[in-house]
Formats: C-alpha cells, sequence, structure tokens
C-alpha cells in the first residue's frame, strides 16, 4: 500500500519540522541568532491515467487524469533575517547592528567569517576579539593607556587616553553585506560563511548607505518569539500524529486482507 511509504515521508518532514523548531526554541536567548523556518515540497506523482491522453479513437481527451502524490520531501529551511531586539548591556566594547551588515571575523585558519553578534571583548595585546578571540577586522587596537573608549554609530572607535581631554580614533570598524543573506553557511558560534548562494560581500563602514548602524553598549537579541514557535510546535505534532494514524489504518487494512478466507 503506498499510504504507507506516504505516511512516512509526512513523519519524516514533521520530524525534521519539529527538529528546526526545537532549534529555534534552544537559541531564544542566543545573541543576534535568526529562527528558521522548514519549507516542504510535494514528490513526485504516479499516473494512474495520464491528464490529457486520449480516450477514444476520435480524439477525446481525458481531462483530469488521475494521479497519486507519493508523499512529501524538505526543500529548504530558511533563515528569516528579521532584526532582533536590542538590549542595553552598558559594556563598551558590546555592539548591536540596527540594520543591515555583519561583523567580520578572521578565524584561525585566515578564513573570514560573518557575524551579527557583537559581544566583543578585548585581546591582551589590546585587539579588538570575538568571545573566542578571533580578531575583529580590520584589526583596530585599544592603546594600554586608554581610559575610556567610544564607538560611534558610524563605526568609528575612539580612545580617550591617560592625561588627554579630546579622544584620539585609533580605528573604523567594517561590515559586510550579502545579496543573498539566506545564503551564508552557519558554521555555529554565531558565525557564518560566504558561498556561493549568498553572492559575494560588499563592505563598507557602518551608516554608509545600504549598511546599518553601530550601537555602542547594545546587543541584537534572537529574533525567536516563543508564543510563535510554541503554535507550530503544536501544529507539527498533530501533523505527526495525523500520519501516524494514516500507517495504524493502512495496516488495519493490510490484516483485513490477510484475514480474508
Amino acid at each position: 500500500m503506498r499510504s504507507l511509504d506516504i505516511a512516512g515521508t509526512g513523519m519524516q518532514a514533521q520530524q525534521t519540522n519539529v527538529e528546526v523548531i526545537s532549534n529555534n526554541i534552544a537559541n531564544m536567548t542566543t545573541t543576534g541568532f535568526k529562527r528558521r523556518r522548514a519549507e516542504f515540497q510535494d514528490l513526485i506523482y504516479q499516473n494512474l491515467r495520464r491528464v490529457g491522453s486520449s480516450s477514444s479513437d476520435t480524439g477525446t481527451i481525458v481531462p483530469s487524469g488521475a494521479q497519486v502524490g507519493l508523499g512529501v520531501k524538505t526543500a529548504a529551511i530558511y533563515r528569516i533575517n528579521e532584526q532582533g531586539n536590542l538590549q542595553q548591556t552598558s559594556n563598551s566594547l558590546d555592539l548591536a547592528i540596527q540594520g543591515n551588515g555583519y561583523f567580520q571575523v578572521t578565524l584561525p585558519s585566515g578564513e573570514t567569517a560573518y557575524t551579527r553578534d557583537g559581544t566583543f571583548g578585548m585581546a591582551a595585546d589590546g585587539t579588538i576579539v570575538t568571545a573566542d578571540g578571533y580578531t575583529v577586522q580590520p584589526g583596530i587596537t585599544i592603546p594600554s593607556n586608554a581610559t575610556s573608549v567610544t564607538i560611534n554609530t558610524a563605526g568609528q572607535v575612539q580612545a580617550t587616553l591617560s592625561g588627554q581631554t579630546a579622544p584620539s580614533t585609533v580605528g573604523t570598524l567594517q561590515l559586510a553585506a550579502f545579496p543573498n543573506e539566506a545564503g551564508m553557511e552557519a558554521q555555529g558560534d554565531n558565525l557564518f560563511l560566504q558561498t556561493s548562494a549568498s553572492g559575494n560581500p560588499v563592505t563598507g563602514v557602518p551608516a554608509a548607505p545600504g549598511f546599518g548602524s553601530v550601537m555602542q553598549g547594545f546587543v541584537e537579541t534572537s529574533n525567536v518569539n516563543v508564543v510563535t514557535e510554541i503554535t507550530n510546535l503544536i501544529t507539527a505534532q498533530r501533523a505527526y500524529e495525523m500520519n501516524s494514524r494514516v500507517i495504524t489504518t493502512s495496516d488495519q487494512m493490510l490484516s483485513t486482507l490477510t484475514n480474508l478466507r
């Protein structure tokens, strides 16, 4: 019975759906996290009677035919790049992007990764780094005798040195934007890599046309809506149960056939 296989694909699809939802809920407090949504497509169809075929020698055409669907498959898991809320931390090296763009990070391999997580810190030599110690491009170093650090919305990093009243600009942060943000490859640790689907990055300073501004002392929270995720979870659970009911019913039908005398 085809219904066994069809319902099996339905259960697998809803299992994937639940896994995506559970990952969203698990990351509801992850800085800069963007929620995901699973998308599904129907599988190929088996033609019991092909639509448009001739039904007689006089040229009459079958108007609709008879096609049986063979189930469902996962087509994609989209990342929804909606702006998260900004949460104040009052930490001078916590940065949030309000608008479009990603911070650029140099990995130990030399590759450039991209992130919306602006929970930065300072290395022993004064370089601004991520929580894992990766250098934030373009590699700005805060002097050791700096008494305070100010980062304006345009990404200019200004340090007030000991014995001076006027701050000195020590560098300017750079942001990167992509034609297709959904095509970036997630690496974990709030990092993404460029792919052929994302397109080549366009770099620029914060607050420039096409780029968001930088907010010092803030971080961008996850854009996960818990109420929506719980609703989606209940819907996925009900769909899973209905597909399992189809398998039970099909099994009972097969038992009826085997018990015929």
